[in-house]
């Protein structure tokens, strides 16, 4: 396992960014640039809706503890779980003044509906590997909630999925490491982006004239 210190600690809600576009993670977590959009606003009203970090509930056999502080020194990020469900079950984990054991299942909220990509669900992968490691457990399921369809949607969570969300961070570590943001292969998905005004993806279409001269010259 690779340990990262406390103070290399990226944030976990950069994976999302990441893996729908890794210029995009690296223009907010590296060069620090951000900009307002109607989707951003819409997520962060949502997650104020979400996260009180003084909420836990009971109801039945199951608790739900509302914004609650997650790590993982193995992939070295931190971050916040919107809900964590903690439902009794025989094979789960001792909790602090409750009887029984009881099984976690991280949950996390989003504004719109289901993607065509898999940027929540790395980002939820990420959250899981967390609770796994804070609570010395395994947990095979866990669930994205869509606030515009109001439905959710319950994922298993495979070794295959975290193996792809720890290459993942290694190459987030690297980049930010390095301070590069990398230049990537444009598309639809670029026409929504919050930062398109400071990406420039079209920019991104042409050679650089560095580029265009040391080719030529080499020729």
């Amino acid at each position: 396992m690779t340990g990262y210190e406390e103070e290399d600690y990226l944030m976990l809600s950069g994976i999302q960014h990441f893996a729908f576009c890794r210029r995009q993670w690296a223009l907010i977590h590296i060069e620090q640039e951000w900009e307002e959009n109607v989707l951003t606003i819409e997520g962060n009203y949502l997650h104020e809706k979400v996260d009180d970090p003084f909420l836990r509930e009971k109801r039945g056999d199951t608790i739900y503890v509302r914004a609650l502080p997650i790590h993982s020194g193995e992939l070295g990020i931190s971050g916040i779980c919107d809900m964590v469900e903690f439902s009794l079950h025989e094979q789960g984990i001792p909790l602090a003044k409750e009887k029984g054991l009881y099984q976690p299942k991280p949950i996390e909220y989003k504004r719109g509906k289901p993607k065509t990509h898999d940027a929540d669900i790395f980002q939820l992968t990420a959250q899981t590997i967390c609770l796994e490691e804070m609570l010395g457990t395994k947990i095979e399921e866990a669930a994205l909630y869509y606030h515009e369809v109001k439905r959710r949607e319950t994922l298993t969570i495979t070794e295959e999925m975290k193996q792809r969300v720890r290459v993942m961070t290694k190459e987030m570590h690297h980049y930010y490491k390095q301070r590069h943001t990398p230049r990537v292969k444009t598309g639809k998905h670029c026409q929504r982006c919050s930062l398109r005004n400071r990406c420039m993806p079209e920019l991104l279409e042409r050679e650089k004239v560095s580029t265009y001269m040391n080719r030529m010259l080499a020729e």
